[in-house]
């Protein structure tokens, strides 16, 4: 994963995460699509973001999963 696609993973995460806890399995995958639209408007690819990531889905589910609505 470039520095550029870590970074934009990371903020899209963060931004995001917190209005999706509870979400289920077909909303993950929204998500996912969604991240790449949002990757693809600025410019950066898929591939930019997974290749050292894989799965950006695993990544989104394991975000909302771990997530601490508390701090």
């Amino acid at each position: 994963m470039s520095t550029r696609g870590t970074d934009f993973l990371h903020k899209w995460l963060a931004n995001t995460v917190p209005d999706a806890v509870g979400t289920d399995v077909i909303s993950v995958a929204e998500l996912t699509q969604k991240l790449f639209a949002d990757a693809k408007a600025l410019g950066i690819s898929s591939t930019e973001i997974e290749e050292e990531t894989g799965s950006v889905y695993e990544a989104i589910f394991d975000a909302i999963v771990h997530h601490d609505a508390g701090g």
